[in-house]
């Protein structure tokens, strides 16, 4: 690809709107994790008042820095790695890197950009989903303990409670502590759910987009008014999550799935579980909770 045909401004684009994404749809984002990794609440209004009253706004917020710091590099990459890949496919095919994309085209940048973006993006979602599912009882789990007394007499079962305890103590923290625990493959946990939901999500993503933007562009227009554009994105977001939602759960769910609590061996595990458990209806309450990609 030449430099002509290599632009820039879709980096930043997709830094700025990865900022924007992350300030607005954080806390949207916390309930979606709560409910789809956590346990104990009854919907969606539940979910956001219990965070509320247990931990203030700021439970909202947990988790934010490191997103925003590092989505909105996530975004710069996959925006100006798709719009360059379209580029350098319509250069390939017809000699011209600023051909119009037939639908071919742009089901081949998509679903290249959703691979992309899982090397970028998996540690990234863990380490976020990690700090959020983080409440204030995140390791009070039951201990059994069990021993003997001098005349041999068995100790029965208990439990401890622990309350208040902290895992990580911040992104840094959850990233090396990860690294000890679990290696380089740790901080990939997840990343298969995340390839089913990314690569068919992004297709499902761009392509409608690119849709929307032709059918709400004048004919005497070169270019879609922003209006048109944030109506095509909107919609182009609740098609894909519509889709992406089922993979979404999962890797959530392994995601959250801790080393010294680990209920899940592997993806496929982890969907039979939670079909067995919840039904093929499992993650419908986190639809309306993100549009967006």
């Amino acid at each position: 690809m030449t430099s002509k045909n290599f632009r820039l401004d879709d980096f930043i684009a997709g830094w700025i709107g990865g900022a924007s994404s992350v300030v607005v749809g954080h806390p949207l984002d916390t309930v979606k994790t709560r409910l789809q990794a956590g346990s104990g609440y009854q919907n969606t209004l539940h979910c956001i008042l219990t965070i509320y009253r247990k931990e203030t706004v700021m439970g909202f917020f947990k988790g934010m820095s490191f997103p925003l710091a590092s989505i909105t590099v996530y975004n710069s990459v996959v925006f100006g790695f798709f719009s360059n890949t379209q580029r350098l496919i319509s250069k390939y095919r017809y000699g011209d890197g600023w051909h119009p994309c037939g639908m071919l085209d742009l089901t081949a940048a998509s679903m290249l950009t959703g691979l992309m973006s899982v090397g970028l993006g998996a540690p990234v979602d863990l380490v976020k989903i990690r700090l959020q599912m983080q409440t204030q009882t995140v390791l009070a789990e039951n201990l059994q303990l069990a021993g003997n007394v001098s005349n041999g007499t068995n100790i029965p079962l208990r439990s401890v409670h622990i309350p208040n305890q902290r895992l990580y103590r911040g992104p840094i923290h959850c990233i090396s502590s990860i690294l000890q625990t679990e290696g380089i493959q740790g901080l990939y946990r997840g990343a298969g759910a995340m390839i089913l939901r990314d690569v068919p999500g992004y297709a499902l993503y761009f392509i409608p987009y690119a849709i929307f933007c032709s059918l709400l562009t004048p004919s005497t227009s070169s270019s879609p008014h922003p209006c048109s554009i944030w109506l095509a994105g909107g919609l182009a977001g609740s098609i894909s999550w519509v889709t992406a939602t089922p993979a979404d759960v999962v890797k959530s769910r392994m995601q959250a799935d801790a080393q010294l609590q680990r209920k899940y061996n592997g993806v496929l595990h982890c969907i039979i579980q939670s079909y067995r458990t919840e039904g093929a209806e499992v993650g419908n309450d986190m639809l309306q909770q993100k549009t967006y990609m």
